[in-house]
């Protein structure tokens, strides 16, 4: 089953099978997000189920129950598996994978709170399983091609060639910071803030890489996405050290907004929001236009 396939009905069929072969029920079950993963929480039970647009997802998500038993092992705080979950399914050509449903969060997630957990998690050691590089642009192809028929075939050359460009740059990058293990997407928003304090949630980006991929995301979210410079400020002073005063700064940064453009490209089909949205991004980069606000999809 391809992205182009994974519209609400299918996904739901595919929980039902899933909860079937785990004797759970599905009844009552709750969206609370739909991107690369479609995202339900259980009414019968307190799991979480994620199911993932297609079969090349599998091993990440194999991966992500790995990532989440071994910082349990390390004490990190972190999302968890559910309770006798089985390892990530294939359904249909689908990975599933089990969750524990989280409480409700007691205040948002801010900055400090994310700066704190990454300098647990960037003081680990290497995992005793394989972790893949954080290939920042490794799925804008797959991201394009499931826009196929619908956006314009010059805006998706244009995103390939700055893929090649970007990723010939990132190579050859000199780190200032010792590599290693890095959660790869280090938003706020994968933070969770219950009664027993903040946790990393959604570790499917798990990666041992430059630990500046996990500040420069901050970075893009202060210049296109309107993050207040105070809270910039307190992340990197929490942290200890502003990613974008290292020279090599300027080419992640360049990286990620290359991938979080062609991100919104496996929307389009059937959103014209996703559309306008991937054409303001490609826009402002065509234009090399640092000003333009990028919106939240």
């Amino acid at each position: 089953m391809t992205a182009q396939g994974f519209g609400r009905e299918r996904v739901l069929q595919v929980l039902h099978e899933a909860c079937a072969r785990t004797g759970i029920s599905p009844a009552g079950a709750t969206e609370l997000a739909f991107g690369e993963n479609a995202v339900f929480a259980l009414d019968r039970a307190p799991v979480v189920v994620r199911i993932g647009r297609d079969p090349s997802l599998l091993d990440r998500a194999r991966r992500e129950i790995a990532v989440a038993h071994w910082l349990a092992g390390q004490g990190v705080p972190a999302v968890r598996t559910a309770a006798d979950a089985p390892e990530a399914l294939d359904v249909s050509g689908h990975p599933v994978t089990f969750w524990e449903r989280l409480p409700a969060p007691v205040r948002p997630a801010g900055a400090t709170d994310l700066a704190l957990l990454l300098r647990r998690v960037h003081a680990l050691p290497e995992p005793p399983f394989g972790l893949p590089p954080r290939d920042l642009l490794a799925g804008v192809e797959r991201w394009l091609r499931a826009a196929e028929g619908h956006i314009d075939p010059a805006d998706a050359d244009f995103l390939l060639r700055r893929r090649s460009r970007f990723a010939a740059l990132t190579a050859a990058l000199t780190p200032r910071l010792a590599p290693g293990p890095i959660h790869g997407d280090a938003l706020p928003r994968n933070v969770h803030v219950g009664p027993a304090g903040p946790i990393l949630v959604d570790l499917e980006t798990f990666s041992t890489d430059l630990r500046e991929h996990d500040l420069v995301v901050m970075a893009l979210s202060r210049d296109r996405y309107g993050l207040p410079g105070r809270e910039y400020a307190d992340f990197t002073r929490t942290y200890g050290w502003d990613v974008m005063e290292w020279e090599g700064g300027a080419a992640l940064r360049g990286a990620r907004e290359t991938a979080s453009a062609a991100w919104v490209a496996q929307h389009v089909p059937g959103n014209p929001r996703a559309l306008a949205e991937f054409r303001r991004r490609v826009r402002s980069l065509r234009d090399e236009d640092p000003t333009v606000r990028w919106r939240a999809f």
